[in-house]
């Protein structure tokens, strides 16, 4: 590793992130079944219909797992919430083993003296709320805000930080335009009241815990830096309009209260009724935003319907998700954030990081470097960032464990640790301890 602490500003945070379905083992703990349950149930969803019953049993090794994160170095921990641990209906009854499973993660980090960060939601939506609608349905707003009361009600006293619900976009457009997430739903008009009730559902998350007394909350949205395939003005406004739906459309509800016009041109037949008068609690007060970013897209112009775009496949090295490694698109959305939405708002990088093909090998030791090289690059435009004056406090690895990878089953690894799915046995990948050196 090229870098280490003393390279970054003081009180710069290094953290890692894992997401409650994808670890933990949905099977255990009384927790309730999910639209993820049920989306992995159907023929052709997920490779090997392999679902979050197991994880990375993570509801069992909770201890073991933080033990690695503080030997890494790392000063905070990102987590998310299940919803259908807390609340199995979604709504009213308590899953008490739930509830108190959550405070002994809390109570586990603080005596590592590791910062909690939280998210709300990543993605496993009760189905009796899937039921009801979920996200296309309005009022899953305040049932969003209640979940939020309840769970933080509990540990919201210990937090670090909250944001209220992951990746905004995947939940909404990846899951009901695209189809490649639960719901699975390929449907214009559910896709855009998804957009826009995940916005509006954040704010209301946002007020809840403001009600709850709690500060240093904030918004985690993933961005994927758009270019056009060709040198065209069609093309060009194809790239903009992937930009605009992807990367614009909910920092544009939360700080500017508008959508971008661009993409409201699809979007305005149809939005939900009254959804204009719903921009107060969109943009309720944040603390801080973070950026997820992995990867580049280039995109072309065709002839189908709006968008009338599709992805073009790009030059440049990829991972073993196929995306291509394009360490300057951070750079520029930190240098934009900031310039055009957040201003001196303290910023953060909450997620980054590769699958890569990871084998243990018979020595016992799983060697990495392509993830420190991904990581290295993407640390070193951090760094410019903050030259640049951007208002940057920490940097997120996502992710602490290989795990659950949604649609692709357990074969794409993310991890600084390797698990074998089989066994559960962890081992720290050569990229963990080169970190582990960094952070020293």
């Amino acid at each position: 590793m090229t870098f280490s602490r003393k390279d970054f500003p003081e009180g710069f945070q290094f953290g890692t992130a894992t997401s409650s379905y994808q670890i933990e083992g949905h099977a255990f703990g009384g927790a309730g079944s999910t639209h993820w349950d049920t989306f992995a149930a159907t023929p052709g969803n997920v490779v090997r219909a392999e679902n979050g019953d197991r994880g990375c049993d993570h509801y069992h090794r909770y201890e073991e797992d933080l033990d690695l994160v503080k030997a890494a170095g790392f000063d905070c921990y990102r987590f998310s919430t299940s919803w259908a641990r807390v609340l199995p209906e979604g709504r009213g009854q308590v899953n008490q083993e739930g509830l108190d499973f959550y405070d002994r993660l809390t109570d586990a980090m603080l005596e590592r003296g590791i910062k909690p960060c939280a998210t709300l939601y990543h993605w496993e939506l009760p189905s009796p709320l899937a039921d009801l609608g979920g996200w296309r349905n309005r009022d899953i707003a305040k049932w969003f805000a209640d979940f939020a009361e309840v769970i933080m009600g509990k540990i919201g006293d210990r937090m670090y930080s909250v944001a209220p619900i992951n990746e905004p976009w995947c939940v909404g457009w990846l899951s009901h335009f695209l189809g490649h997430h639960a719901p699975g739903m390929k449907d214009i008009r559910a896709a855009v009241r998804a957009m826009h009730h995940v916005n509006l559902a954040h704010g209301s998350a946002i007020q809840a815990m403001r009600g709850l007394g709690m500060s240093n909350l904030g918004a985690v949205v993933n961005m994927e830096w758009a270019d056009p395939a060709t040198d065209t003005e069609e093309a060009r406004a194809a790239a903009d309009l992937y930009d605009g739906y992807y990367n614009r459309f909910f920092l544009s509800g939360m700080f500017k209260k508008e959508y971008p016009a661009n993409v409201m041109e699809g979007f305005a037949p149809h939005m939900p009724e009254g959804w204009q008068d719903d921009f107060d609690v969109i943009g309720s007060k944040l603390d801080w935003v973070g950026v997820n970013y992995y990867t580049r897209k280039l995109i072309g112009p065709n002839n189908g319907p709006w968008p009338h775009h599709e992805e073009v496949e790009g030059p440049l090295p990829k991972t073993f998700m196929d995306w291509e490694i394009y360490p300057e698109g951070l750079y520029k959305f930190l240098k934009r954030t900031a310039e055009e939405y957040t201003g001196d708002l303290p910023l953060y990088v909450t997620e980054n990081g590769m699958a890569n093909a990871d084998v243990k090998q018979p020595d016992g030791t799983v060697s990495d470097p392509e993830r420190l090289d991904y990581v290295q690059k993407h640390l070193a435009m951090v760094r410019k960032a903050i030259a640049e004056g951007v208002p940057l406090k920490g940097y997120f690895l996502w992710s602490l464990l290989d795990n659950y990878e949604w649609a692709l089953g357990y074969e794409k690894r993310f991890g600084l640790v390797h698990v074998d799915f089989d066994t559960m046995e962890r081992t720290p990948k050569s990229s963990y301890y080169e970190l582990q050196k960094a952070l020293a």
